[in-house]
């Protein structure tokens, strides 16, 4: 069996990405790791040449930033990273470079890998999420954040990202997966505030014109994590890769998880969810096999 990782980066000091974080915490899982580095204006390309490990392949990309609608240049990219891929092999493993993945499912995911390596009907490997969000204590707990997505993909001819690599698909067609049996942590929105009030300033132009931008995005110097719904407070341990970047907080974040901020549709949905496990009208871009 032979596995390669994948994932697509562009700014990642001006934005404070965890992305050395993110590819570190992979390689024990794969025998090579694709890496398209994107046209940046920052240290990005050192960045990632200063890993050391001789899995890592780079390749330097150029985005083209005309393509808006849907966030379609973040699925171009993860193309890019995909057809580098040799047909040498079987699994390719794709991560954001704000997903971390704990070193306790290593074991979970290459046994989980090996399983279905002959079962021809699985196209891809599910995972669950943890979606943090103002610092490292807090998790989303609420309908704003998907629950799973597939991150680990046959390579076959066909397979392409999906909308705004949200996840992949087959010809078109939304994938036959298996779960995993692991989780990813998603630290998106873990940034002092001034660094992630810049990315969203940003990051919204991979969706929106410039007028849209204008009305919608703060002209603020800090963003205000207090606009969430709802958050619970995390109790479990973070992936030793994230020991270093954990201890370089320098920001405060306070939040009482006993304050939702829902209307009346949505709370109810809420505890629906939190009584039954059961979440209506979930949008899953895969098809779960048992």
């Amino acid at each position: 069996m032979k596995v390669c990782g994948f994932t697509i980066v562009r700014n990642a000091i001006r934005f404070d990405y965890p992305v050395v974080e993110s590819i570190l915490s992979i390689l024990p899982c794969v025998d090579e790791m694709v890496v398209a580095v994107g046209n940046s204006e920052d240290a990005t390309l050192e960045l990632i040449r200063s890993i050391d490990s001789p899995k890592i392949r780079i390749i330097e990309t150029v985005w083209d930033d005309t393509l808006r609608e849907g966030g379609r240049v973040l699925a171009d990219e993860t193309d890019k990273a995909l057809a580098a891929i040799g047909p040498e092999f079987d699994w390719c493993f794709y991560i954001q470079a704000d997903e971390v993945l704990h070193e306790k499912w290593i074991p979970v995911l290459k046994e989980s890998m090996l399983w279905n390596l002959d079962r021809k009907d699985v196209q891809g490997l599910l995972f669950d999420y943890l979606h943090f969000y103002g610092s490292y204590g807090f998790l989303g707990d609420s309908r704003t954040w998907y629950r799973s997505e597939v991150r680990i993909i046959r390579n076959l001819p066909g397979m392409a990202s999906w909308r705004d690599a949200q996840g992949f698909r087959l010809n078109g067609n939304k994938l036959l997966v298996m779960h995993s049996g692991a989780q990813l942590n998603h630290y998106g929105w873990v940034k002092n505030p001034r660094f992630q009030q810049e990315k969203q300033k940003h990051f919204h132009k991979l969706w929106h014109p410039d007028e849209w931008l204008q009305e919608h995005v703060a002209h603020a110097d800090e963003f205000d994590y207090a606009t969430i719904d709802s958050l619970k407070r995390f109790e479990g341990s973070h992936p030793a890769v994230m020991s270093d970047r954990i201890n370089r907080l320098d920001w405060e974040f306070k939040f009482d998880t006993r304050k939702k901020q829902f209307n009346l549709s949505r709370g109810f949905l809420y505890r629906l969810e939190k009584i039954t496990g059961y979440r209506p009208f979930e949008y899953r871009n895969f098809k779960l096999l048992k």
